[in-house]
């Protein structure tokens, strides 16, 4: 099964998106850089949100960024993962970043592969406030292979 129609097997929608005051996915050369993508779930970890509802927040942000990618590329196959950068908005005794992030990089896995295309480099990382009090924001950068 491609990246693709795995994407589209696990109920993940494209369409295409008008664009707007910045570029959601930006590509240089073989690299296709998103923006940050935000969740709907807001609130902050640690402090009303448990790390279950982060990694829920965290699937959302996957999610608009594929729905990113494949508005700049025209579909999922062909694409590796390279890097994600996960912010968390958190309290200052919250200490599991990793955790919610791993709801994006879940997804990935389980559409690139955890062992192939989807095997990534990463970063999760904990921030006082979000943009607009969101929970969690997270932006990636693929290789067009």
């Amino acid at each position: 099964m491609s990246h693709q129609q795995k994407a589209e097997s696990l109920g993940i929608t494209f369409a295409k998106q008008t664009p707007g005051y910045l570029n959601l996915c930006a590509r240089l050369g073989n690299q296709l850089i998103s923006s940050g993508h935000v969740s709907n779930i807001k609130g902050k970890l640690g402090a009303g949100l448990s790390t279950e509802e982060g990694r829920q927040a965290a699937r959302e942000c996957a999610i608009k960024i594929l729905q990113s990618v494949w508005n700049a590329h025209g579909t999922l196959d062909g694409l590796r993962v390279v890097k994600v950068l996960g912010c968390v908005n958190s309290a200052p005794d919250f200490i599991e970043q990793h955790l919610v992030i791993n709801g994006c990089s879940d997804l990935f896995h389980e559409i690139f592969g955890k062992e192939g295309d989807g095997f990534h480099a990463r970063s999760a990382l904990g921030f006082a406030s979000l943009p607009t009090g969101v929970a969690v924001e997270v932006e990636a950068i693929f290789e067009v292979k």
